[in-house]
């Protein structure tokens, strides 16, 4: 059977596939408060469409499947497109990201599906800082949601996005959560997709400052051992319950071992978060591509994949990252 192997040797095996482009919240490091430009419905691939493109990945090879948006609760019937893919057998893993203030009457059915984790955006432990980041009053419903899933059987990861000058007096209050929870906490780099392309800090929070300031508070931080492919650097707290990891999505030292590609809700096919986008296969799909046809599209993009992520931005050209992490699929 044919695999998505790139030119470095790396196997794709995981999909990051957007099901919307819209979202609840107005988050300050993802998008302007008034929002984005939000693409017309029939634009938008279709749950028939994008089943179709996760079970052709399946067959060569793709086995784990994270869904995102926008915030995709935000679609209509996406717990009902959740439950078909549930029925690929290729499919190892069905992730979620969410923010958190839609997901909670739906726990209960997630938990009879072949849904694996749930990543949990959440930026502040603290209602008045949660609202001025989001720009929405929510943090009841989102901070509800988390103890809802602490008690489900679904594996929980917290996401984090530390921003200088907002949030990160806060980061030591996040793994005090892993004292008594089994929940992993990851800290995220901030990234300049919010709409602007400017990533505006006051200083660089970046690993190495935020696992310095880590290190300064606690005498015991144990390395923990990563899967080859994690985009986290993972760590845990001596007799702490649950663990934390880095990502640093800005710094890109984890691209080496990258088996990833994104499709936006668009249909926009992704090599690598910092590319421009490579084909869209919506068009392929609509203007009447067979099933092999698009594993062969799929095979020779991924066989070009950057080898990391300063190359894939470098060959934008001139097009400068000014994306919204909504429109791309965060």
């Amino acid at each position: 059977m044919n695999k998505l192997v790139d030119k470095y040797g790396r196997q794709i095996t995981y999909l990051r596939l957007a099901v919307t482009d819209r979202c609840n919240l107005r988050c300050q490091y993802c998008m302007p408060a008034h929002g984005i430009d939000i693409v017309k419905r029939q634009e938008l691939l279709t749950y028939k469409e994008m089943y179709r493109i996760t079970r052709v990945l399946s067959e060569l090879g793709v086995d784990k499947v994270r869904l995102t948006g926008g915030e995709p609760f935000v679609r209509k019937d996406f717990v009902n497109f959740l439950e078909s893919l549930s029925f690929n057998k290729n499919l190892k893993e069905i992730n979620i990201t969410t923010n958190g203030a839609l997901i909670s009457k739906h726990i209960e059915g997630l938990e009879k599906m072949k849904i694996n984790a749930v990543n949990l955006s959440i930026d502040s432990l603290n209602r008045e800082k949660f609202f001025e980041i989001t720009r929405r009053d929510v943090f009841p419903q989102v901070f509800q949601t988390y103890q809802d899933l602490l008690k489900s059987n679904l594996k929980l990861k917290l996401n984090v996005v530390i921003q200088s000058g907002v949030n990160t007096n806060e980061i030591i209050d996040f793994i005090e959560l892993t004292k008594e929870d089994k929940v992993s906490v990851r800290f995220i780099e901030e990234m300049p997709f919010n709409g602007k392309g400017i990533r505006e800090v006051k200083e660089v929070w970046n690993y190495n400052k935020i696992i310095k300031t880590i290190n300064s508070h606690y005498d015991q931080v144990e390395s923990l051992v990563s899967k080859k492919s994690s985009t986290s650097k993972n760590f845990k707290i001596k007799d702490y319950k649950g663990s934390f990891g880095i990502i640093p999505a800005f710094t890109r030292t984890i691209c080496t071992d990258c088996n990833r590609i994104r499709i936006t809700a668009t249909g926009l096919f992704k090599n690598c978060l910092f590319d421009d986008g490579v084909f869209n296969i919506k068009e392929f799909i609509r203007n009447g591509a067979s099933d092999e046809e698009l594993k062969q599209i799929f095979i020779s993009t991924v066989h070009k994949k950057p080898k990391n992520g300063f190359i894939a931005e470098a060959n934008r050209g001139s097009n400068s990252v000014s994306e919204s992490m909504s429109t791309i699929g965060g």
